[in-house]
């Protein structure tokens, strides 16, 4: 028989099996889910595919000029592959093809088509917000004097909000937002803008707005980095809203984040070798890497052909190197530094880092 202390230890094992049975049971689930949509999205693009080929295919058959006639009877008959449901309004059906009149069916298919063009090209300049970012076969909108002694204050009020409270940071949120239209052509500006969506998603608890906010942000650096691929902060905070995005998508998607996020750490890196936040953030990275878990794992062998590799010694290097570039950057840096250590076996070092780490004042919720 097992002593009462004994027996306790065992239920609190019990306990810990049945909780994490659960949770595996709601990422099996989860994974099941997004495997579904996987197919879906997939079976989609493959009959998007084989439809634009067809209209291909219809519109290639008449690569020379034809002749106009006033008699329909005189016109050629062209066959257009159908899912076999007789179409009696223009001609007769067989065998899954419908004949038609050449003259007057093509005529409206082509018209239909750049009809389609003009509406995708209307959604894409919709999408661009009418004013996001300077055309692809112009140089960056140069401001005037006045413009760029407003932008100058105004990007300085901006990093001293981000550096405060919780309301000063929904005050800078908002008061870039209002100079958007003014200044939304400026890199130095949009990544500022992108920051502080970052902020305000850290401070709401509402799950949609959370979402709305990394969207709207991660669009709109998207577009940014189609012009201006060389600045750094740019990739930074693009690759963090790309993070903050998927915490609201299935496992897959996440995983597929993960490989953006470092895409784009890596390149900020090699143009600002010296930024201890980009380290820091590569750190994360790799501490999270090393630490997924079985489902996960699973996962990305299943999807992806060269799954991402880090090592907590990885981690570890990156924390470091953010000490060595800028010593007490940061309180959560210390920490992890201590949590890497406590993980390679070595508590002396972590006990070291955590009293070190408890030296610096922390204004985060983290």
């Amino acid at each position: 028989l097992l002593r009462q202390d004994e027996q306790l230890e065992l239920l609190e094992r019990l306990d810990f099996v049945v909780r994490n049975l659960v949770e595996l049971r709601k990422e099996v689930e989860e994974l099941r889910n997004s495997l579904q949509h996987l197919a879906e999205e997939i079976v989609g693009e493959v009959r998007t595919h084989l439809e634009e080929t067809q209209r291909v295919t219809r519109r290639r058959k008449f690569p020379f000029s034809r002749e106009r006639s006033d008699s329909t009877g005189s016109s050629s008959i062209y066959f257009t592959a159908s899912s076999g449901n007789a179409n009696t309004d223009d001609g007769e059906s067989e065998g899954g093809y419908t004949t038609a009149n050449a003259e007057s069916d093509y005529d409206r298919e082509s018209e239909r088509e750049s009809e389609d063009e003009v509406s995708c090209d209307t959604v894409r300049t919709v999408r661009r917000d009418s004013l996001d970012l300077v055309p692809e076969d112009e140089s960056p909108l140069v401001l005037d004097s006045s413009l760029e002694e407003g932008l100058g204050q105004l990007l300085e009020q901006a990093d001293r909000l981000h550096g405060g409270d919780e309301r000063d940071k929904r005050e800078g949120f908002q008061l870039l937002l209002n100079n958007k239209l003014a200044y939304a052509g400026q890199p130095e500006f949009l990544w500022r803008l992108a920051r502080a969506r970052c902020d305000v998603w850290e401070l709401t608890e509402d799950a949609d707005e959370r979402r709305s906010y990394a969207t709207e942000g991660k669009e709109e650096l998207e577009l940014a980095l189609q012009k201006w691929d060389q600045s750094a902060e740019c990739h930074q905070w693009f690759a963090i809203l790309c993070g903050q995005v998927s915490e609201h998508e299935s496992i897959p998607k996440r995983i597929q984040a993960g490989y953006v996020f470092k895409e784009h750490i890596d390149k900020a890196i090699a143009l600002k070798p010296q930024d201890p936040q980009l380290y820091y953030l590569l750190g994360r990275w790799c501490y999270q890497v090393a630490h997924l878990g079985w489902l996960e794992k699973r996962t990305v062998s299943a999807l992806f052909e060269a799954p991402p590799t880090a090592t907590v010694q990885d981690a570890l290097q990156n924390f470091l190197r953010v000490e060595e570039l800028s010593p007490g950057f940061s309180k959560a840096g210390r920490v992890y530094i201590a949590k890497c250590y406590r993980d390679l076996g070595n508590a002396s070092a972590a006990v070291l880092w955590m009293n070190l780490a408890s030296e610096l004042p922390g204004n985060t919720k983290e």
